[in-house]
Order: structure tokens, then sequence, then C-alpha cells
């Protein structure tokens, strides 16, 4: 027979200074949590800098970065200053780097998307030759930066987003990018059957080494704000006919079956904290590796909090990214990627010892 572990012992069997016969607990998970040198023993997750890639603005017509209002320490890049920003995040150890694209004009069906010409595409062509194989380059393959209306596809007569023809410019879009040199290419903007259209022009035209790091899960969420601005978005209205809705979580697992079967290499969850249930059941679920998206507005909110004197900034990020790798991310997608590498590279200061 078991016995019962919360049963009390006899006043022989009790600890110095308890009750007598008060009860008194055999099973202490506290011994595991005594010292800093134990709990790390028995950590269940660890950070490493190449679980981190960093998003990077790179926009055309500037002279110098600039920064961005609602990110404070994020930019705007010049092509030379995001050579120099990503080769520095290269060296620091990070996974791998995101590239957007923020264009002097645009047009309705986003023309810039696919110029080879194009401020992204130049980016990643000049990224490519500086930086080569050094770490994984990846370029959002989204038309919502490039579209005077500001939404992720071509729209119809009706003003709607035309789900198929959308499809044809992402195709365009997906060969530009892999001819510029991209490693991994991000579907983001949510059209069905954006995996497989990509895959099949990829493969036609002999990019088989190029991957999709497929948007699976992406909520038309309110914490992508910053980012609007980070973009220079023209967006009027909403995306709500083709991103996810914030109240269904299972809905992200057939999008998960449909994104694998399709094609996709990784599978990605955006935004990040609010959506931890999500990333769980599609980590739970994916063949592939799964990644999360720490956007705009938790980014911006931690900063926030942090410049009042609210939180500990810098405890406060490492929390959060181990709270990624907990709920089963592979990697994680943060604006914080090259600073949090950079402190795990030079050694973590006393204070944030308890993350390694």
């Amino acid at each position: 027979m078991t016995s019962d572990p919360t049963a009390p012992r006899t006043p022989r069997q009790q600890a110095p200074g308890a009750a007598v016969g008060g009860p008194v607990p055999i099973v202490r998970p506290r011994r595991l949590r005594t010292t800093g040198a134990m709990r790390s023993l028995v950590r269940e997750h660890t950070l490493r800098p190449a679980d981190l890639v960093l998003p990077m603005f790179v926009r055309e017509g500037i002279t110098e970065d600039q920064p961005i209002s609602s990110m404070p320490g994020v930019l705007q890049h010049t092509e030379d200053s995001l050579v120099r920003a990503a080769t520095e995040a290269t060296e620091r150890g990070v996974g791998g780097l995101m590239l957007f694209g923020v264009p002097e004009s645009k047009d309705a069906v986003g023309s810039g998307a696919t110029d080879p010409g194009g401020v992204l595409n130049r980016a990643l062509a000049r990224l490519s030759r500086e930086l080569g194989d050094a770490t994984v380059i990846m370029a959002d393959l989204c038309l919502d930066e490039f579209t005077d209306h500001g939404h992720c596809g071509v729209l119809d007569a009706e003003g709607r987003v035309d789900n198929d023809a959308t499809l044809g410019r992402y195709r365009e879009m997906a060969l530009a990018q892999a001819e510029a040199g991209a490693h991994l290419l991000g579907p983001s903007g949510m059209m069905d059957g954006q995996v497989a259209a990509i895959r099949d022009v990829l493969d036609a035209a002999g990019h088989l080494d190029v991957g999709l790091y497929a948007y699976t899960a992406k909520y038309a969420s309110a914490f992508f704000g910053p980012f609007r601005e980070a973009v220079g978005s023209s967006l009027s209205g909403d995306r709500r006919t083709y991103q996810q809705d914030p109240a269904n979580g299972r809905e992200a697992l057939r999008e998960l079956e449909l994104d694998v079967a399709e094609g996709a290499d990784l599978v990605m969850v955006k935004p990040g904290l609010p959506y931890l249930d999500v990333l769980s059941e599609v980590a739970a679920a994916s063949p592939v590796p799964v990644g999360a998206y720490q956007v705009s507005g938790e980014y911006a909110m931690v900063e926030a909090a942090a410049a009042n004197g609210w939180i500990d900034r810098d405890k406060v990020i490492l929390e959060s990214l181990l709270a990624f790798r907990r709920a089963g991310a592979t990697t994680v997608l943060t604006y914080w990627a090259s600073e949090v590498a950079g402190w795990y590279r030079d050694g973590l200061p006393a204070h944030l010892r308890e993350f390694l």
C-alpha cells in the first residue's frame, strides 16, 4: 500500500522545529531549489543565442538609420547600417535574421516586392554577399509593406483580398527572394494554399534548398500596433478576413496540418506570449520545428514598463524568452535577439545567471 505523503509523521519523525502533532511534508520539492547550483542542475529549459531570430527593417530613401518611436531601440536601417547590425548579430551568434522592407513608393499590387532592385530584394542580396551561410537569412514574404492599401494581397473589384490572385503575386515574390539569396522565406499573409503555391514555384525553378518558415497561426491581433509604424503601413480597415480570430485555438491545428502537407519546413505562432496555449498545442502536434514571434506590442510594453521603473527589464526579457521555449518553441523571433545573444557571448552578469 502506498503511504499518503501528506499524512502527519509521528513525533519521533518530525522535522526539528515542527509543532508536535502537526502535519509535516515528506515530499519536499524545495530541496531542488536550495541553491543556484541545484536549480541549474535540474533546470528543464535553457536559452541559446542560436534559438533567437532578429527581425530587421530596411528602409528605402534614407541616408541614416531612423528610430521607431513606439519601439525604443529598434531602427529602420539604411542598407549600410543593416549590414553592420546584421554582422554584429551574426558575430554574437543569433540563429537568423528576418528581413522586412520599407519602400519609398507603393501601388495596388505591391510591385516593389517582386522588383529585383526593390529595397527588400536588394538588401537580401547584399546580406547574402556579406554574410553568406554564417547565419540564416530569412525574408518576410507578404505584400502589405508594398501595397498602397496596406493589405497582404491584391484586391478584387469589390475591395476584398483576392486569395488566388494573391497566390500569383506570392509566387513571383518567392522567386525574387530566392534569387536574391534568402535561405528561408516566411509566408505571412495567411492566404489559403500559400505554402503549396510557393513550394511549387521554387521547386520548378530549381530552388530546392530554399526553405519555408510558414506563419501557420497568425492572429488578427492588436499587439501588432507598433509594427505598423515600423513598416510605414498604409492599412485602412483590418485583416480579419484572412488572419485568425483571437478567440480560436483549434483552428491553428487545422492550419498546421495544411501547412505541413503543403511543404512547410518550419511553422510559427504569432503573436507570442498572449498565445502560449496555441504555441504549446501546435508544438505538441507538429512534425516540423515550431517557432514563435514575440511581436512589436509585446516588445513595446516591456520597454515602456521598464522605462517607468516598474519591472526589471533584463530579467523580464529572459523570462519571456524562456516561456516560449517552455511552451515548445524551437526558435523565437524577438527584437532583443542581438542584445540577448551579446549577453550570453560576453557572460551573463550575476543578476541574470539564473537563466543559464
